[in-house]
């Protein structure tokens, strides 16, 4: 039966159907990884880092939400700047910035694979540098073929993985700071016990005084090694102690400058140049100024 005009409507124009729920777009979403931060969903910026799950994030981001404690949950791993690393990325030089959004800004450094997400790629911990994992698989012997650096099987991280990944990289990311506390701790116990080594050997061994001596085949027993002039109290005196010398060396000559009695003005030894700059000399009783070498108060 038709309509006004002779249309025929449809099914679909009548009876009223379910809405499918909308579905993700796997190649859109997936693209989006690679080029944006999983922290701010902002453009990567270089220097470009990856934690030990795997993902992606723009160093500045990372430590922005560190200094104001903002890390979410899903990045609670990142503590420190020492849960991330700094990736070694190899430009695409047929990237064009601004102009070109399908092709991807970086590529494999081997076998130039690019790096959006429709290749596996993987990133080594211990060096930072990135390959596809194609490239890796070639690689027999555990050296990066990129800066030469040896790396284990913990070392390996893969980029924007799966959960099944991302729960390997978990483990791995586990063991592997389980190893570094241990080489660390290693370290330092090996460090303390060659520092207690050296100082134990740096100590001198014990030898008899100068006065427990033993009297050599030359020497007599009953001789002093002291100077002459000088007396065996005054030598065991502590250095610049002036107010114990005079109890203890007597009359000794060569301490007799400290003793109270003496007097610049009645030592034989001094010149008259030398007198005459203190006030106790002749020239300085009828002195009516003040003294050109020793400011006296008396005469101003």
């Amino acid at each position: 039966m038709g309509c006004d005009g002779g249309t025929i409507p449809r099914r679909d124009e009548l009876v009223r159907l379910k809405k499918k729920p909308e579905q993700k777009d796997k190649n859109s979403e997936r693209q989006f990884r690679w080029k944006h931060c999983t922290l701010t969903q902002e453009r990567l910026r270089q220097p470009i880092v990856m934690c030990g799950l795997g993902r992606l994030y723009s160093k500045e981001n990372v430590i922005e939400h560190m200094l104001e404690n903002k890390m979410p949950d899903s990045c609670s791993h990142i503590k420190t700047l020492k849960d991330i690393k700094n990736l070694n990325l190899t430009a695409n030089p047929a990237y064009m910035a601004n102009q070109d959004d399908k092709s991807a800004q970086f590529i494999c450094a081997l076998i130039g694979l690019e790096m959006s997400g429709q290749f596996r790629f993987v990133g080594l911990w211990n060096c930072g540098c990135v390959f596809s994992e194609r490239a890796l698989k070639e690689i027999k012997d555990k050296v990066c073929s990129v800066c030469q650096t040896p790396f284990t099987e913990q070392d390996v991280v893969v980029l924007n993985g799966s959960e099944e990944d991302v729960d390997q990289m978990r483990v791995r990311m586990e063991a592997r700071t389980a190893r570094l506390k241990a080489e660390k701790k290693a370290k330092s116990d090996k460090k303390a016990v060659s520092k207690t080594a050296t100082s134990e050997a740096g100590k001198p061994e014990s030898c008899p005084g100068k006065d427990e001596q033993q009297p050599g085949p030359s020497q007599p027993a009953n001789v002093s090694n002291s100077k002459p002039g000088i007396s065996s109290a005054a030598k065991s005196i502590v250095p610049n102690k002036r107010a114990l010398i005079s109890d203890v060396i007597g009359e000794d000559p060569t301490f007799k400058k400290s003793k109270k009695d003496y007097s610049v003005a009645k030592d034989p030894k001094a010149s008259s140049v030398y007198k005459s700059i203190f006030t106790s000399h002749d020239s300085e009783k009828d002195q009516k100024r003040a003294h050109w070498v020793t400011y006296n108060p008396f005469y101003n």
